[in-house]
């Protein structure tokens, strides 16, 4: 294991995966699942639609944003991941021979590759058994993150799209304001609309006294 690694342990930390491990606890775990690491450049592709996906990936730097296509060739933003997060692990767990997305480097990125081989075999130690159920504990977490993705999207309007995902948001961020890592694009894309409307609906929305935003930054006035 490149011990260059190491110096992204906080970052780790962030991650249900490495959370609170120190030492060499943290080691083990990270030699459990096979840790290289890896860089990528703005634009690069990490994996491309339709290929197996035999690593799963955690964000140490940088963003990740995993994307599907609709039947019209539309893109669809799956998720935007951020440092200390992960992306790709059921994929990699249940072996898809074709798996349908693609992730590339929307700046800069280091990450780590992991390995699912150990979780699928036989618990050896009490150790063992924990890393394994922190595996299945960012599965679950997941889960939930695409359950949440999922109540935005059945959303009728734009406008109560909108409203549940702002809604969602300041909940994780534990305030009425925080930074959105996406461009204008990239929210409409994630919304499933285009940037001409979703421009004029946060306008409105601004005028209306319900969102204040500058760039990235928002800001939710009333709920």
């Amino acid at each position: 294991m490149d011990e260059a690694i190491l110096k992204y342990a906080d970052v780790m930390k962030k991650c249900a995966l490495f959370a609170d491990l120190d030492g060499e606890r943290l080691i083990s775990a990270l030699r459990y699942f096979n840790a290289t690491a890896a860089h990528c450049e703005k634009g690069e592709f990490i994996h491309h639609a339709g290929e197996k996906m035999d690593r799963f990936g955690l964000v140490l730097k940088g963003v990740v944003q995993v994307c599907t296509d609709d039947l019209n060739g539309n893109r669809m933003i799956m998720a935007n991941v951020t440092a200390g997060n992960t992306f790709g692990e059921a994929l990699c767990f249940l072996r898809i021979p074709a798996a349908p997305v693609y992730i590339y480097a929307t700046e800069p990125v280091v990450f780590l590759w992991l390995s699912t081989d150990h979780v699928s075999q036989m618990t050896r130690s009490a150790e063992e058994s924990e890393w394994k159920n922190r595996f299945i504990t960012i599965v679950a977490e997941r889960s939930l993150k695409m359950n949440s993705r999922v109540q935005i999207l059945s959303k009728l309007t734009l406008r109560e799209k909108l409203n549940a995902f702002f809604t969602d948001r300041a909940r994780k961020a534990g305030s009425d304001t925080f930074i959105l890592p996406l461009s204008r694009d990239d929210m409409a894309d994630y919304l499933g609309t285009n940037r001409s409307a979703l421009s004029r609906e946060l306008s409105k929305m601004k005028k209306e006294g319900i969102i204040d935003f500058y760039k990235g930054s928002f800001r939710i006035l009333r709920k």
